[in-house]
């Protein structure tokens, strides 16, 4: 089958790869669409270690599940499905996973790290990893569904810290895919005063034109007076965790969803004396994840205006245009015509 793999830092190209096979209690998917995360270039530029290449990367997928040759009564149902795929793998056993704290089991994997990820045309994976996409969502939408996750799990824990205040400032800090989704689902959840920080005036343009949330060049401007309640880090840098310390009001709440380094920047003696919320988000519980594709489904959150659709043989091309900064916000490759 064809794939997108990535063959070392800043290079990938379209290679001829096996075939996956299903395993117990797995099924094989005929890949739809496949969008490109944050946690994708990171590796393409060689910055996790964990991702050794050849890999195929890729997680945020959809597709339709395919006959098994030994078929159970869960993976039987599935057959000719429309689905999305949760791409977290996890033990099942341990407290964390018991008590639907699965994204924090010791074991956890994803998809396109040390296995094969969904940048191809077909994928196996566990049957329990896969949700039926209602008739009425389109694959292409659908493939938001697992960063939505992630953005509604973080959007989740700021309501948890703030006491689900809707007239409280929201600044998300990068208008990237994981930022611009955490603007929408505030909105969504009934927030209106919601500004979004993005230096790339190409996405910034895009921001402007899409909801209620208004858009500002960080390295110029500045969302407000005043402090802000919340502030979400979307980029996970030493600058933007300095900005998020210096922004927040006294008892206010950042939440840390960004994984760009590991440098200083936060300050901690501010978090301190001013009672200031620090938490860190990654990933999604499985409730999540549905949250996602309800939203999804509903038309309350859309891709439209700033997703993009490729083909997969333009996939390396599309990690380069991320590199450059030419990109929307998403590019999703269509893995194939299913």
């Amino acid at each position: 089958m064809k794939a997108l793999v990535y063959t070392g830092t800043q290079l990938s190209e379209i290679r001829d790869v096996e075939l996956p096979v299903a395993g117990p209690g797995q099924v094989l998917v005929d890949l739809a669409f496949c969008g490109i995360c944050g946690s994708d270039m990171h590796a393409w530029h060689g910055h996790d270690e964990r991702r050794v290449p050849p890999l195929v990367l890729g997680h945020e997928a959809v597709g339709i599940v395919q006959a098994v040759a030994v078929a159970t009564n869960v993976t039987s149902g599935l057959i000719g499905k429309r689905v999305a795929i949760n791409p977290l793998m996890t033990c099942g056993i341990c407290d964390f996973c018991t008590s639907g704290d699965e994204h924090l089991c010791a074991k956890r994997e994803l998809i396109g790290m040390r296995v094969p990820g969904a940048f191809a045309e077909k994928l196996a994976i566990d049957a329990g990893n896969l949700t039926v996409i209602d008739d009425g969502l389109s694959f292409a939408e659908a493939a938001l569904a697992e960063p939505l996750a992630c953005s509604v799990h973080a959007v989740r824990l700021a309501c948890q810290l703030d006491g689900d205040n809707l007239d409280v400032s929201v600044v998300v800090l990068g208008g990237g895919a994981i930022g611009l989704l955490t603007a929408l689902v505030f909105e969504a959840y009934g927030y209106k005063d919601i500004w979004v920080a993005e230096t790339n005036p190409l996405r910034r343009k895009m921001l402007e034109n899409i909801g209620l949330m208004r858009a500002y060049d960080p390295l110029h401007e500045a969302p407000g007076a005043r402090q802000i309640d919340i502030v979400v880090d979307a980029v996970g840098s030493g600058a933007t965790r300095h900005a998020a310390s210096m922004m927040v009001r006294p008892g206010g709440v950042i939440v840390h969803i960004g994984l760009q380094d590991n440098e200083a920047g936060l300050d901690t003696r501010r978090i301190t004396l001013q009672e200031i919320k620090f938490q860190g988000t990654y990933c999604y519980r499985k409730d999540d994840f549905a949250e996602a594709l309800a939203l999804l489904t509903s038309g309350k959150i859309s891709g439209k205006g700033w997703a993009d659709i490729r083909p997969l043989g333009e996939g390396a091309r599309s990690f380069i245009d991320i590199h450059e900064g030419k990109a929307p916000p998403k590019i999703i490759l269509q893995t194939s015509e299913v």
